[in-house]
């Protein structure tokens, strides 16, 4: 037994056995139905509407409940992938257009917004990138310095360390510095004018003599 099956929107018609489901009718004449479960019946991808013609098709599958609406399945949609003809007959289909979400490439978004803005802008914004790639580069250095091997690998990761702790300072409260820089401000050699000082206050002081013994 066959079925007269019509799909309205792409304006092709032809026979489908009795007992294939609506998604292999519809490939079978040139018309693509999307189906991103597999025909598991896991999403709503292959949903289509019944123009005319429900009758000759099989019921809803649980499928369907789960993924079509009450609303939805009252205004006719099957899911394509779930749908069997089973009885001949005249079956109008009109297939949902699915809506292609662009994503917008964001180097493209951020030029756009880039030559849109003044002129004081512009350069703020180049400053900033500057900052940021000069951050990550010294980043990289410390954190993997033996991708490039060799001495100035060392050297940079030196300058890099020593600019970073510079920055960390700047904003630590005194409080937090580290405890071995509290002890090393002990070790503060004395300026010229305190070791003067300390010279005078050795000559100040009294020496110990010492007695000799009388030779008998």
């Amino acid at each position: 037994m066959e079925a007269e099956l019509t799909f309205e929107r792409e304006n092709r018609s032809g026979i489908a056995v009795v007992g294939s489901y609506l998604i292999d009718a519809a490939r079978r004449l040139g018309v693509e139905v999307r189906d991103e479960s597999g025909r598991l019946g896991l999403d709503d991808s292959s949903a289509i509407l019944i123009k005319s013609g429900a009758e000759f098709l099989s019921a809803p599958t649980k499928a369907e409940f789960e993924q079509l609406s009450d609303e939805r399945r009252g205004n006719g949609e099957r899911l394509a992938s779930q749908a069997k003809i089973e009885k001949a007959g005249e079956i109008v289909v009109r297939t949902i257009e699915k809506k292609v979400e662009v994503v917008e490439d964001p180097n493209e978004k951020y030029q756009k917004e880039f030559a849109e803005l003044p002129l004081e802008a512009k350069i703020a914004n180049l400053v900033k990138l500057e900052s940021m790639t000069l951050s990550d580069t010294l980043s990289f250095v410390l954190n993997a310095p033996q991708v490039i091997g060799g001495k100035v690998v060392d050297i940079l990761a030196r300058l890099g360390y020593k600019f970073d702790e510079e920055s960390k300072k700047t904003v630590r409260p005194e409080e937090h510095q580290p405890a071995e820089e509290t002890a090393s401000a002990k070790d503060v050699k004395p300026t010229a004018d305190e070791k003067e000082t300390v010279v005078q206050a050795e000559e100040k002081t009294p020496e110990t003599k010492t007695h000799k013994k009388d030779k008998i």
